[in-house]
């Protein structure tokens, strides 16, 4: 067996892991702070501002280039997937009217136009 007063990984795990304690005990003891609470505050604060600026200034810039902003982009989809929901709902409410009434339909369901032209007949037009 390896000696562990000699191995250069359990020292290094050992190093790290002194390290590693020694960061936490600063790290809490710098958060516990009211100062740390306070530079947090004020860093979200500016942050929070600076999203917020940036937000308008490209809602001017989408209005200038005459192009939707996400609100609208969002309000469209929205509208557009209610479209659809009633679509499909009077689709299924056709095809069900269609079956109860003997109306014949393709595969895909859509009702077929009646057959009007017939096929030649084999006397027809040949002398």
């Amino acid at each position: 067996m390896t000696d562990k007063t000699n191995d250069p990984v359990a020292m290094w795990q050992k190093m790290m892991g002194e390290m590693e304690k020694g960061f936490n005990s600063f790290a809490n003891q710098a958060m516990s702070s009211p100062e740390f609470s306070q530079a947090m505050n004020r860093a979200g604060g500016v942050a929070a501002g600076a999203q917020k600026q940036l937000g308008e200034v490209m809602e001017k810039y989408l209005v200038a280039m005459n192009l939707p902003s996400r609100e609208q982009v969002t309000g469209l989809a929205e509208r557009l997937q209610s479209i659809e929901a009633q679509l499909a709902e009077m689709k299924s409410m056709l095809s069900q009217m269609a079956a109860s009434s003997g109306i014949p339909q393709g595969f895909d369901g859509t009702p077929r136009p009646p057959r009007t032209k017939r096929p030649p007949s084999e006397s027809g037009g040949q002398t």
